[in-house]
């Protein structure tokens, strides 16, 4: 039955001039599961996770969250449905903070004023629960790759998401992003789908087996359309 799914992407067409990203492409995740998308580059894995974060509009196809059919026109309508995206290239302002970096877009104001003190505590309960340890006050531009995946994963848990893709899994997971929770591991026992080119080893696939006993563990493969 359909409310069996938190989310289904149901005959997803998206095109680009002179090439068909998505033709025809079906995606159900029940609450709990792990449905990891593996495909080669140009298989669409991307484009289709950008399609349900609203980043992209399809040319056919609906998107439904509990059973009900969605409109996701942009990324607010994404976090407002509790879904939220680790960006294969990193969605940071390099000369924000990071805490300005994890609060934009969903500040909290009383009478017209930014309450930082009440983000600032929020972000470091977040931190410090996940061993996700940052700087709230350093510059984005002064840390490391591996500290910038760190504040992706908090912008995600800062909104609350029940349901996380990425773009894609591994391109930006460096040793040091690695030593600590992934966002699969961050997101439990929520649904996520990790995104990738192969499994193989991956960093981020030990924590997938790591939570495995907990949680369903799905894998679709999309593969290139023949010219």
């Amino acid at each position: 039955m359909a409310d069996n799914y938190v989310i289904e992407m149901l005959h997803i067409t998206k095109e680009f001039p002179g090439i068909k990203a998505n033709d025809d492409i079906t995606l159900q995740l029940r609450k709990g599961e792990i449905h990891a998308l593996l495909g080669e580059n140009g298989a669409g894995k991307s484009t289709l996770m950008s399609v349900l974060f609203g980043l992209y509009q399809p040319e056919q196809g609906t998107i439904r969250k509990n059973g009900q059919e969605v409109k996701i026109n942009n990324p607010n309508d994404a976090n407002a449905l509790g879904i939220g995206m680790v960006h294969q290239h990193f969605k940071l302002v390099e000369c924000f903070t990071v805490l300005d970096n994890i609060i934009l877009g969903v500040e909290d104001t009383k009478h017209g004023f930014l309450q930082k003190d009440e983000a600032r505590k929020k972000v470091m309960a977040l931190s410090e629960k996940y061993g996700l340890k940052v700087d709230p006050d350093a510059l984005v531009s002064d840390i490391s790759v591996g500290m910038q995946q760190r504040v992706e994963i908090l912008k995600m848990l800062y909104r609350d998401n029940e349901s996380s893709t990425s773009s894609s899994a591994s391109t930006p997971w460096t040793a040091q992003a690695s030593s600590t929770v992934s966002p699969w591991e961050a997101m439990q026992p929520r649904q996520c789908i990790p995104v990738d080119r192969k499994m193989g080893t991956q960093p981020w696939v030990g924590s997938l087996f790591r939570i495995s006993a907990m949680m369903v563990f799905f894998v679709t493969v999309m593969r290139v359309s023949p010219l």
